[in-house]
């Protein structure tokens, strides 16, 4: 594979993984319309894999990336390095625009596997032509209107800041640590190992901070306590922070580089 085959299919990988990351926040709103949160959660853990296996893939061809820069020189390496995090962006917009249609076909799946009884048996039945043209029938543009609704929702507005902050730490961790090894060949190995570190950082914060606020407005639009469309705002802000979480790791990701490089240096 040329160096050229290779930084595509990264981007290709790296648009269907922040894709998916995108699609996961709109399982709320699918798990609140029919009424099963749960059974929302654990059939979109089925779509999880697809992204899982993307990132397996990425992971040794973002290696070999920086392998070859070290081999052959690392000329317009960085520049590869910024095609792969805007196309996280890209990837991150295109989930956004899929998530009314998504919704719509993601609800009839959770409604229809009660009536299927098995993941197997759904699939078999999602590839009739009856369904397929349910499917036609359910594409939605994305509507604009709750972006000037935000100040009556009573969504914390601190939740997008918090979100695109978090975001782009995880658009950049892995990419930082691999790219230091262009500085620090002599020390990748160590350099690239930081990425788990980081990334775990980053699940940590998400985990308390915004993981909690988004749970506890999903369950009291479940319990009645919330109107419906406050599900609708929450999961527009966490959309926006995802984006501007991928367009703010263009800013850090060279700050991130240095600091990875003077940790690894430390620990070595």
């Amino acid at each position: 594979m040329n160096n050229y085959s290779r930084i595509m299919t990264v981007c290709i990988l790296t648009m269907i993984i922040h894709s998916i990351d995108t699609l996961s926040y709109s399982t709320r709103i699918a798990g609140i319309r029919t009424k099963r949160l749960a059974v929302a959660l654990s059939l979109f853990n089925i779509i999880v894999l697809v992204s899982r296996t993307s990132n397996m893939i990425q992971a040794p061809l973002v290696g070999s990336i920086v392998d070859h820069a070290i081999k052959y020189g690392s000329s317009g390496v960085l520049e590869d390095f910024r095609l792969i995090i805007f196309s996280a962006t890209i990837g991150s917009i295109v989930g956004a625009i899929v998530i009314p249609t998504f919704i719509n076909i993601f609800s009839y799946a959770i409604n229809r596997l009660e009536i299927a009884g098995s993941v197997p048996n759904l699939l078999v039945q999602t590839l009739s032509i009856k369904t397929l043209k349910r499917v036609k029938k359910s594409i939605t543009i994305p509507k604009p209107q709750y972006l000037h609704e935000f100040r009556h929702s009573g969504i914390p507005i601190n939740l997008i800041l918090y979100h695109t902050i978090i975001t782009s730490i995880y658009t950049v961790g892995v990419l930082a640590s691999v790219y230091s090894g262009t500085i620090i060949p002599e020390y990748r190995l160590t350099a690239s190992q930081l990425s788990g570190i980081i990334n775990g950082i980053a699940t940590i914060l998400y985990a308390v901070v915004v993981d909690p606020t988004a749970a506890m407005i999903t369950d009291q639009t479940l319990q009645g306590k919330r109107p419906y469309k406050d599900v609708n705002f929450m999961v527009t802000l966490l959309v926006l922070g995802k984006i501007g979480g991928t367009l703010l790791g263009q800013l850090i990701f060279l700050p991130a580089v240095d600091v990875i490089v003077a940790i690894t240096k430390f620990i070595a």
